[in-house]
């Protein structure tokens, strides 16, 4: 087996997407519901566009892995990484089904933590598949299960959720309270990843004599993307803001919240949205930031 860096390509892009959606389960979609083909195209260049951005930013945090048969080699997992501000967080773990249990996961776990080495914090989001929650766990996280929000936004949903008082539509002007209130929650900024999270999704952030906040959410999919708060006040007027952002009927999903996060459970009850018990959050030299929903790329 060999790992090779990936480039900064929209073959090796595309390549990191046909990696991830090989090693899903049978039934699972990368983004959720299956889309139509228009939306389908637009979220493949949304997800190549964020590998390229990780490739970018940290090239030396992404690989892929190929084993060589019959003469020819062929790739066979891929792992991102990414350090901001001495956070260090896992983006992507991929490794196709026909590959398992020969050592290609470890590789790439032991490769993009080597690049992470020296970080005081890190974080991996992580299914609730067996063989991987015990890697993690052997590689020294403290794993807190999670359960995610996902359903349709009914009219007595919305009509339910509190008031997002003082919260407004964000921009480009609002980058150093992101910073800050990162600092703040998770220990470190996200920094350039801010720049594609607004390209890609739409920003809330509340900003008062009581703190600062911000939330992304996808309004094509429904999905709540990253939101970072200094008070679960705030943290629940900001949930609130995006999920009635989006229309009545339309898909709404929440994930990765850990026991920590309450008050977002408290919102998806409120807005009639179904629990569904998922996988992991594995934090090392940190608990779980709060009041915090991580995004899938950039934690």
């Amino acid at each position: 087996m060999l790992l090779r860096p990936v480039q900064d390509s929209e073959d090796d892009a595309e390549l990191l997407r046909s990696l991830a959606v090989a090693a899903l389960s049978p039934g699972n979609a990368l983004d959720g519901q299956p889309p139509t083909e228009a939306a389908a195209r637009r979220r493949a260049g949304r997800w190549r566009e964020r590998a390229r951005h990780l490739v970018r930013t940290d090239p030396a945090g992404s690989w892929i892995a190929e084993v060589h048969e019959g003469g020819r080699s062929r790739p066979v997992g891929a792992a991102q990484s990414a350090i901001r501000e001495g956070t260090w967080g896992l983006a992507l773990l991929a490794v196709v089904p026909q590959a398992r249990g020969r050592g290609v996961g470890k590789a790439l776990l032991e490769r993009t933590r080597e690049y992470g080495r020296g970080c005081l914090r890190g974080m991996v989001r992580c299914s609730h598949h067996p063989a991987a929650a015990r890697s993690y766990v052997r590689a020294g996280f403290a794993l807190h299960p999670t359960v995610r929000l996902e359903g349709t936004l009914t009219a007595s949903g919305r009509a339910g959720l509190p008031p997002p008082d003082g919260v407004v539509e964000g921009s480009g002007e609002h980058r150093d309270l992101r910073d800050s209130v990162d600092r703040l929650v998770r220990g470190g900024a996200h920094g350039a990843d801010h720049e594609l999270l607004l390209r890609q999704s739409a920003l809330f952030v509340a900003d008062d004599f009581a703190g600062s906040g911000y939330c992304y959410v996808d309004p094509e999919r429904g999905k709540v993307e990253l939101l970072a708060a200094t008070s679960r006040r705030l943290a629940v007027r900001l949930l609130s803001a995006a999920l009635l952002s989006l229309p009545e009927g339309s898909r709404a999903s929440v994930h990765g919240l850990t026991a920590e996060q309450q008050w977002a459970l408290d919102v998806g009850v409120r807005a009639e949205l179904p629990l569904e018990a998922t996988g992991f959050v594995c934090v090392r030299g940190m608990r779980p930031p709060s009041p915090y929903v991580p995004s899938d790329a950039f934690l």
